[in-house]
């Protein structure tokens, strides 16, 4: 266990990011990077603490994991992605009827305090949730690979590229020239459906 007032932390572990808030509190972020996930380009675990609050050497510490310990708590795949829908029927419209995806009646639909509907992706799925969305829907990257989205692997984007055309869908392709196209649903969600060499 280590905590942010440890000395013995490098510079490249350890960066104290000091800022106002508009309300004159200071805030006070810890950002901690492990020496094997700094070699892959990541780092993991931050806090932010006022300075109006009192700080606890415990309450801030860290479990480290050594550079040679992998990380293993039994992931097994994606199950599904949550998109968030302002019209459930408009929605299943699109995700249907245009993409060709098929509902999973397995899935409860009236068991949750909102609509919704599960949507087979392979051997994943969407889950539709009529929800109110807090992400802008204007002002959104045009091209969705710059933006949050999900990606579905097919075996060939210019059938998709054709179906979205007769649809008036716009889309961008992948700006590396891969095999792969971005286009977004009817409440700006932004998917990706791409080509991978298996």
């Amino acid at each position: 266990m280590a905590s942010f007032c440890t000395p013995s932390l490098t510079p490249l572990q350890t960066q104290i990011k000091h800022h106002n808030e508009r309300n004159f509190v200071t805030t006070l972020s810890v950002i901690k990077t492990s020496p094997s996930l700094a070699r892959r380009g990541r780092s993991y675990g931050s806090y932010s603490v006022s300075r109006a609050t009192s700080i606890e050497r415990d309450a801030l510490s860290m479990d480290t994991h050594g550079s040679d310990e992998k990380i293993d708590y039994g992931v097994v795949g994606m199950h599904h992605v949550g998109i968030l829908c302002e019209n459930l029927e408009r929605s299943l419209e699109f995700y249907q009827n245009i993409l060709g995806l098929e509902i999973n009646e397995a899935r409860p639909h009236d068991k949750l305090p909102y609509r919704g509907a599960w949507l087979w992706v392979g051997s994943e799925m969407i889950h539709l949730m009529e929800l109110p969305n807090p992400d802008p829907l204007n002002g959104r990257p045009e091209h969705g690979g710059r933006d949050r989205h999900a990606c579905v692997q097919i075996r060939h984007v210019s059938n998709l590229k054709d179906i979205l055309d007769r649809a008036g869908i716009p889309y961008t392709l992948s700006r590396s020239g891969r095999p792969a196209i971005f286009f977004r649903d009817p409440d700006s969600n932004a998917l990706e459906f791409a080509e991978f060499d298996n």
